[in-house]
């Protein structure tokens, strides 16, 4: 019976970073996948056959993925940086455009909102503020777990009390409206704090916080870049290095059960097979440690659209260029009142009656995911992420109420657009269009997210929540040979690498 050092389960982009990290320490790796394909969620894949373009079908941007990762790994992929930070139409010929590049325009956009010049001198403090939270606790994400007193004591050290009150001790609605008073424009803020999680701005769970802090700290300035090739390359770089350094993969092979003991582990394979190893790291979601007692918490809200475009779609603003509006995320019915009406109306069971969502357009960053004659022709690639769409929402009906939300989306476009977008979409060889559509149920069954929740469980603060875990990495279980290395560890969520990072620290016992 062959024996490893480490067996990894599941293939995604943390558990690449763990095999990395380990083979380099002279490690004998062996990553198990059920799949046929390795990447897990960071993939891009050929969604539409009859069309050379090749998707972000799941994760689509990257902010949190260190460089100190992607230095010490020596990972050859290019995160492009978008020159649009957002759109936000509010009406048929209005609408706030936040700049990357370009000061004077995101000032004129804000004042248009009719607040004055408060508005946009409230929106500089509170971006300020988050580059300052995200400057003292990036640093961090990469380090042993410190506790929250020690945080706090820090934060007051440097003159920001008030700033550690606003981020972690009350809900995120109080650094919103004590800086912003438009709808629209406290909404754009908002959405941060939204993104995938069942939650809203007043929340007494601070879920939402969590969710807004892992939106603004990725590398200290929290800018979301596009992946040059798309999410592959990030994949490809990690299985390229993984390889040099000796990795072993192998695909279809679905973990049965395993037997921990106290010298090693054994992992029974669905063939029947058995595999020895010194550590067992998972980066599958969490009911694979069920042994662990892992509290599985957290309902996953994404919904997830993929469209493929012969052209963009002519805008009712003809002071926004649609190669503008796109670039960025394109906000569509996010005001901070409708965010907040439309998690009420989930948790009442219903289908929110607005749906917000948000949309960006990856091919105007980066077109090498298409093939030239697609580049050439104009053709574009469109991805749609729903807010509050809940995993309840689709148990008892998934078909009849995905149609619901379908339509409801593609309705909240065209309100902003000369051309309805369904005329937009490329055509099958059947003529069926090129639009792919995605509950929280579907992502359940397709990649084993528990509830549909793409973090993998309620996202984590980023400092130690008892005493067990100071000085930890917070990839730990109750069984010393084994360790969490995917999204449901201490600081996962996201494309980040981190909790790869972390349990291969641990392992190694740095």
């Amino acid at each position: 019976m062959k024996k490893y050092d480490v067996i990894i389960v599941g293939s995604g982009h943390n558990g690449l970073v763990s095999a990395c990290y380990l083979a380099k320490a002279g490690k004998k790796v062996l990553v198990l996948e059920k799949n046929d394909y390795i990447g897990g969620a960071t993939t891009s894949q050929k969604v539409f056959q009859d069309y050379e373009a090749y998707l972000s079908r799941y994760s689509y941007l990257v902010s949190l993925f260190p460089h100190k990762i992607k230095d010490d790994l020596g990972l050859d992929f290019e995160l492009i940086p978008r020159k649009i930070a957002s759109y936000t139409p509010y009406e048929k010929d209005k609408g706030l455009l936040i700049s990357n590049v370009n000061e004077a325009i995101s000032r004129q956009s804000v004042l248009d909102l009719g607040y004055g010049e408060k508005e946009w001198e409230g929106y500089l403090k509170l971006s300020s503020l988050c580059r300052q939270f995200a400057e003292l606790v990036w640093p961090s994400m990469l380090l042993p777990l410190i506790s929250r007193e020690d945080w706090e004591i820090e934060f007051e050290r440097k003159g920001l009390g008030q700033l550690w009150k606003y981020m972690v001790d009350q809900p995120i609605s109080q650094i919103i409206e004590d800086h912003l008073s438009s709808d629209i424009l406290k909404g754009v803020v908002l959405t941060d704090a939204k993104i995938g999680a069942l939650t809203y701005a007043d929340d007494v769970s601070l879920l939402q916080n969590r969710v807004f802090i892992y939106h603004i700290i990725g590398n200290a300035t929290g800018e979301w870049r596009v992946p040059k090739g798309g999410m592959q390359s990030v994949v490809n770089a990690l299985v390229k290095k993984a390889d040099e350094l000796g990795v072993e993969f192998r695909n279809n092979a679905e973990v049965k059960s395993c037997k921990l003991k106290e010298e090693d582990v054994s992992v029974f394979l669905q063939n029947g097979e058995e595999l020895k190893s010194d550590y067992l790291l998972s980066n599958a979601a969490p009911k694979f440690l069920n042994f662990n007692k892992l509290e599985i918490l957290g309902e996953g809200t994404a919904f997830k659209v993929n469209l493929l475009l012969t052209r963009l779609p002519k805008l009712k603003n003809k002071k926004i260029k649609p190669e503008d509006a796109f670039c960025g995320t394109f906000h569509v019915d996010q005001s901070y009142t409708q965010l907040n009406k439309s998690y009420h109306e989930v948790i009442n069971g219903d289908v929110p009656s607005r749906i917000g969502f948000e949309m960006y357009c990856h091919t105007l960053s980066d077109s090498t995911i298409l093939s030239k004659k697609l580049a050439v022709k104009g053709y574009h690639t469109i991805t749609v992420f729903g807010i509050d769409l809940a995993y309840r929402l689709f148990e008892k009906n998934n078909e009849t109420t995905k149609e619901q939300v379908i339509t409801a989306i593609l309705k909240g476009i065209n309100q902003f657009t000369e051309e309805c977008v369904e005329d937009c979409l490329a055509l099958g060889k059947g003529g069926q269009p090129c639009l792919e559509y995605k509950s929280a149920l579907d992502l359940e069954n397709e990649l084993g997210l528990p509830q549909g929740n793409i973090f993998h469980n309620d996202l984590s603060w980023f400092f130690a929540e008892s005493e067990d875990e100071i000085n930890k990495w917070g990839t730990e279980t109750e069984h010393p040979r084994v360790f969490i290395c995917g999204s449901s560890a201490k600081r996962g969520g996201a494309v980040s690498g981190v909790p790869g990072y972390c349990a291969a620290m641990g392992v190694l016992g740095v």
